[in-house]
């Protein structure tokens, strides 16, 4: 199951971007699939906190933008949303150690362990600090 990181939905909603055609291209493309495909509610959460944040993006997205285009990825059929496990502490403390992680890096580790914990395949990104994770193949599908 291919998962996708904050940074490729920023980047499929944000037309000022870029990267928006080739990311809403991926996402699309991920939504209409019939595979199983996941978004981690961390990445929800993340992705909202930022297109509507005023100082990163003028003019930001409103809110009902932002509500809109998640309800529609959400409406995936195929959408697997992901969340802790019982097991999330030793799964993160795991990468915490191996990926000397600290700071805002921990934001990154909490998203590999929990792609971790449900076997996500690959995180579909384009920030390489997940390259620190060994455990979580990771691919930016933009380039």
């Amino acid at each position: 199951m291919i998962a996708v990181d904050t940074q490729v939905l920023v980047y499929a909603h944000r037309r000022d971007s870029p990267w928006y055609e080739p990311a809403k291209e991926c996402v699309r493309k991920l939504a209409e699939g019939i595979e199983p495909w996941a978004i981690p509610w961390s990445c929800i959460h993340e992705f909202y906190a930022i297109v509507t944040h005023p100082k990163i993006y003028t003019p930001p997205s409103t809110r009902e933008q932002a509500s809109d285009q998640l309800d529609a990825w959400l409406a995936s059929p195929s959408l697997v949303l992901l969340g802790e496990a019982v097991t999330h502490w030793d799964t993160l403390r795991e990468l915490l150690k191996v990926g000397k992680v600290t700071g805002p890096v921990v934001h990154d580790a909490r998203i590999a362990a929990v792609c971790v914990e449900h076997r996500v395949s690959e995180l579909w990104t384009a920030d390489r600090d997940f390259s620190r994770f060994k455990d979580l193949a990771t691919k930016n599908p933009l380039v």
